[in-house]
């Protein structure tokens, strides 16, 4: 019988808890802040357009939660934004996202 693998909760918390921002600039090959956007709910609202291996996407973010314009669909955390835009499994997700922190933070050491 294959055994299970879990991810260590602190991991979790910490993607589930990133800006989705952060998590974005992680995950697309380009992306770039949207300059005329004026926030309607909150100011710390931003809009931004990105670009992965799936597309174009223009995604609301504030704080964790993310919301894709064209798609009509949001969540939190990153782990949900790596799954929205790159189409990965939640496995895939979390092993993708951590993959790319740690060569993000290996890159500006």
């Amino acid at each position: 019988m294959a055994r299970r693998r879990f991810f260590d909760e602190a991991t979790l918390t910490q993607l589930r808890e990133m800006p989705a921002s952060d998590a974005l600039a992680l995950l697309a090959i380009h992306v770039k802040a949207d300059p005329s956007y004026v926030p309607v709910k909150s100011d710390r609202s931003r809009r931004w357009h990105a670009l992965t291996t799936r597309g174009e996407f223009e995604i609301l973010t504030t704080g964790c939660q993310w919301y894709d314009m064209r798609g009509r669909c949001g969540g939190g955390g990153a782990i949900d934004l790596a799954m929205h835009v790159r189409g990965l499994s939640f496995v895939d997700a979390v092993k993708q996202l951590t993959r790319e922190r740690s060569q993000h933070r290996s890159d500006h050491s």
